[in-house]
């Protein structure tokens, strides 16, 4: 049975067909949102226990499952909030969170604590007018980038509202966007949004996050199309997820529809120790022969870079296979295949 609205319940969960024992599952609703639009509830084979749209949006027990590691903040954006809804971690950029709901709820998201309708809420006018007015007072910032929540849950007038004062603070030079509507909500993206996203004049990104190469239906690529055409830049965003892309022709493939839709791979992301996630995650080992085996497989079009997150606060670090050691100028590189070799050449 195919959803005709999205489905935000375990009840209908099991009305849709989607989930026939529920038992549980209003637990794990009590503490984290549900959300599946229709275009991601199409995609999804309730005949396989293995499917990997299903793993990525049905709730599941496994989410009562709180290892002592993980924390409700795995990232620390609160540690760098100096107001409501700004997060400044690095110098010459801030994430501005507009908005904390979300057109799909991902069981794996690492900010499952703040998003929903029980999250943090959609920042008040005046929170919103002390967001943009930090950012107009500190001259490092460079680049915004709205996340949330899903920035692109707002409508047009409001995006357009948001963009126009973006537009008079003359120092921020980049907008961009992290999203998944282009991929689960993909009829939002018209002409209408397109116009929304470039109005303030700013060069603008977009972050499309897909994790599975079937989440590149010919609506989702037609919503991106109409990105590119419409002169936003797009890159991508993953996440590592076992059951899910920790594959290597998976994850290729993925990498590769990327590209075909105009969409520069960017950030392949470990995932993150947000609360009730464990059965997601690979080990680090595991996810730099992924991308070590990337490397010969598919063309560097389509190479994205694997980070990992600091728990608590410290940012971003590339974590990808180390391939050359030594020093003096004498080094061992270790090609795609695991074979070592001597640089400069002995001969």
């Amino acid at each position: 049975m195919t959803a005709h609205r999205s489905i935000k319940s375990v009840g209908e969960l099991v009305a849709s067909g989607l989930v026939e024992n529920a038992a549980g599952l209003e637990d794990v609703a009590a503490r984290y949102a549900i959300g599946i639009t229709p275009a991601i509830a199409a995609l999804i084979d309730p005949n396989d226990p293995n499917d990997p749209i299903a793993r990525q949006f049905l709730p599941t027990l496994a989410e009562l499952v709180t290892t002592p590691d993980e924390r409700a903040d795995p990232i620390g954006d609160l540690t760098h909030s100096p107001v409501e809804g700004i997060v400044h971690r690095y110098p010459d950029r801030v994430l501005l969170k507009a908005v904390h709901v979300c057109p799909v709820y991902c069981r794996f998201c690492f900010r499952r604590e703040m998003v929903g309708p029980q999250g943090l809420g959609t920042l008040t006018g005046p929170e919103l007018d002390a967001a943009i007015g930090y950012i107009a007072a500190h001259e490092e910032i460079w680049e915004v980038i709205l996340t949330g929540g899903d920035p692109l849950v707002l409508s047009p007038r409001r995006l357009r509202e948001i963009m126009a004062r973006l537009a008079g603070i003359d120092h921020v030079k980049i907008v961009r966007f992290h999203t998944r509507v282009p991929v689960v909500e993909p009829e939002r993206v018209d002409a209408e949004m397109v116009a929304a996203l470039k109005s303030s004049g700013k060069t603008t990104y977009l972050a499309v996050h897909a994790n599975h190469p079937r989440e590149f239906t010919a609506e989702a690529r037609a919503a991106m199309g109409r990105l590119a055409d419409g002169g936003v830049v797009l890159v991508s965003q993953s996440v590592l997820l076992a059951g899910v892309n920790d594959d290597v022709e998976t994850l290729a493939a993925l990498m590769m529809g990327f590209v075909e839709n105009r969409v520069k791979p960017y950030y392949l992301h470990h995932p993150d120790l947000a609360p009730g996630t464990s059965h997601f995650r690979v080990s680090i080992e595991a996810g730099q022969a992924l991308v070590t085996a990337l490397r010969g497989r598919i063309s560097g079009l389509a190479q994205p870079t694997y980070i990992l997150d600091i728990p608590g606060g410290h940012g971003k670090a590339e974590i990808g296979a180390s391939v050359i050691s030594g020093g003096d100028g004498c080094f061992t590189i270790r090609d795609w295949q695991g074979t070592e070799h001597a640089y400069p050449p002995n001969s």
